[in-house]
């Protein structure tokens, strides 16, 4: 787990005293459907189809957001969450919303919120543009289930799809087959890029992806992730 506890020294070192002031308080909340995404027209994102909810943490008035298929409420200071034994995906959750906010509150990084009801299109749409600028027309592997950027990149690049989800698994989606997780290392040998959700380091499976092909996280569970241990991130249309 030293992956994740990297995260909590690192939280540990900003906060610097304000671990120990009372008003500084870190609490995460779950975020119904419409607060996370607003009112998209597509209706089957993982958000919408209650697969994941939306943890947000709130620090000094700066908000940091992340996935996780776990609900639940937490408020305490931001010492306790360096002391989170990170035993569930809600922890993990915790400790990543609660990063993002911290981060964002010390001008590390921006975009820390979702992206809202047309914007999820419009970021779908500026994808293929930024893959074929960087890798001209690259196999994809594609990890997790974001239908709007699955639908766009469907329509210009070989892809293939790996998700957790077992509603999905070995369904046909944008005519592609969804993939579980026992495919994994064949569609990463396969392909000659990876864009993955950052919610893989939320279930801990980030590290099946780390070093093996070059690789972009989308989504706004990784920013403070990405800013920390320098991985490229996508994720033009957060807040």
């Amino acid at each position: 787990m030293k992956f994740y506890e990297n995260l909590q020294s690192e939280i540990k070192k900003l906060a610097g005293n304000e671990l120990d002031e009372t008003i500084h308080v870190v609490s995460a909340r779950t975020l119904s459907a419409k607060e996370a995404i607003g009112n998209p027209e597509r209706k089957d994102f993982p958000l919408l189809k209650g697969k994941e909810v939306m943890i947000e943490a709130s620090f000094k008035g700066s908000k940091g957001q992340a996935y996780t298929n776990m609900p639940g409420y937490f408020s305490g200071l931001l010492r306790d969450v360096v002391q989170i034994p990170l035993a569930t995906n809600f922890d993990r959750a915790v400790l990543v919303a609660s990063l993002n906010a911290v981060m964002r509150s010390h001008g590390l990084i921006a975009n820390t919120t979702h992206c809202t009801d047309n914007e999820p299109e419009i970021c779908a749409q500026q994808l293929s543009d930024t893959i074929s600028s960087s890798f001209g027309h690259p196999k994809i592997a594609f990890v997790g289930f974001q239908p709007a950027m699955i639908a766009h990149l469907s329509k210009s690049f070989k892809l293939r799809v790996v998700d957790l989800d077992e509603d999905n698994i070995g369904k046909e989606k944008f005519n592609i087959i969804i993939e579980g997780p026992d495919n994994t290392e064949d569609v990463l040998s396969w392909s000659d890029i990876i864009l993955a959700t950052g919610s893989t380091y939320v279930n801990t499976t980030i590290t099946r992806f780390l070093g093996k092909k070059p690789i972009i996280f989308y989504g706004v569970t990784i920013a403070g992730i990405a800013k920390h241990y320098g991985f490229e991130r996508y994720c033009p249309c957060s807040h």
